[in-house]
């Protein structure tokens, strides 16, 4: 099959679209890679906290495995702030968006308002709402949020924290990020 040729898609043709789409799937198979190694570029990233943030993300999917969590919202423990790689303001809507396709909306949802959650215990100290939380009551996910910010998030800035490495987690991440499953 020869590849595409059109410069603009208003030129293009279905054959071509049929091979796009193909190469595309067969391309899924590298998410688990690129996930990782975005992690893994975390660690460069300290922004003034006692542990960089690979490690920051590590102890959360850590807290939350140890704490019986499944294996999407252990998955998504370990990438609530894995924009932060390229994007620190915007960096739970990425997250999130970059998880939807992978595990169930209720879990995606908890790491879009993370830090909407997360703010109790830092906003006020930057003059915005501590209980900027109380705008998701009612959420059917609202407790999934909390525990992922009260137990795990929030308390995951600890040096001294028997924390488990990225390699633990990487079967978890080729499971999870082997194909789309959501929306």
């Amino acid at each position: 099959m020869t590849p595409p040729t059109f410069t603009a898609m208003d030129h293009s043709t279905k054959q071509e679209w049929d091979r796009i789409a193909h190469e595309s799937i067969i391309d899924w198979s590298n998410t688990a890679d690129r996930v990782l190694s975005m992690l893994a570029e975390l660690a460069a990233i300290t922004n003034g906290f006692a542990v960089d943030q690979l490690t920051h993300v590590l102890q959360t999917a850590t807290r939350a495995e140890r704490a019986g969590a499944d294996n999407e919202i252990v998955t998504a423990a370990l990438c609530h702030d894995i924009a932060k790689a390229v994007s620190e303001p915007n960096h739970p809507a990425v997250a999130a968006a970059l998880l939807s396709p992978y595990v169930r909306p209720e879990v995606a949802w908890m790491i879009e308002v993370h830090q909407d959650f997360q703010g109790r215990y830092y906003y006020a100290f930057l003059g915005r709402d501590p209980e900027s939380r109380a705008q998701h009551v009612g959420h059917p996910s609202y407790g999934l949020a909390e525990r992922f910010a009260d137990e795990w998030d929030q308390a995951s800035f600890d040096p001294e924290y028997d924390t488990l490495a990225l390699e633990h987690f990487e079967p978890l991440v080729r499971e999870v990020f082997a194909a789309p499953r959501y929306g």
